[in-house]
């Protein structure tokens, strides 16, 4: 008899301390980065403005969805690859759908503290992808001919600058 008291006891005991989401749910979350053409250099940038991580596409990184207390976390993951326009794409934690959850397991104390103390109450999203358009030149004109030197006049070879 005295086996199940404690046996009920020490249940009851940890689902007031924990929340529903720190239960099922985490606070890191691996999100894959990726891009079309892949082998893009990245760069992921926290809300204060530091690199957290950096690498290649496609690699599947390990991110904190919590910023604090009640603060879900934001990135910026910057793409950058040579003949391509630069890149930004918006990382932003949501709610877990779990953390509802507080109302039925967690009561109050998982919803006001556990969960919010421990991230556990946001989630990131699973992917970040992009895809890079190819760097153009502008030159102002409607067109753009190519000649050889021999389909010139007279008049305009005779201003040609030689380069050597």
């Amino acid at each position: 008899m005295l086996n199940k008291l404690t046996l009920g006891v020490a249940i009851a005991g940890l689902g007031l301390v924990s929340g529903c989401a720190s239960i099922v749910s985490d606070s890191n979350y691996p999100v894959t980065i990726s891009s079309n053409p892949a082998g893009a250099n990245f760069v992921v940038v926290n809300e204060s403005g530091f690199d957290v991580h950096s690498g290649v596409t496609p690699d599947t990184i390990t991110l904190s969805a919590s910023d604090g207390y009640f603060s879900s976390a934001s990135y910026t993951v910057k793409f950058q690859m040579a003949g391509y326009q630069e890149q930004n794409f918006q990382l932003r934690a949501g709610m877990d759908g779990w953390y509802i959850g507080n109302i039925l397991l967690g009561g109050l104390i998982g919803m006001l503290i556990v969960d919010p103390a421990t991230g556990a109450m946001w989630k990131l999203p699973e992917t970040a992808n992009v895809s890079l358009h190819p760097v153009t030149a502008a030159t102002g004109l409607e067109s753009l001919k190519i000649a050889s030197v021999h389909q010139l006049t007279e008049e305009a070879k005779a201003q040609l600058i030689p380069l050597n």
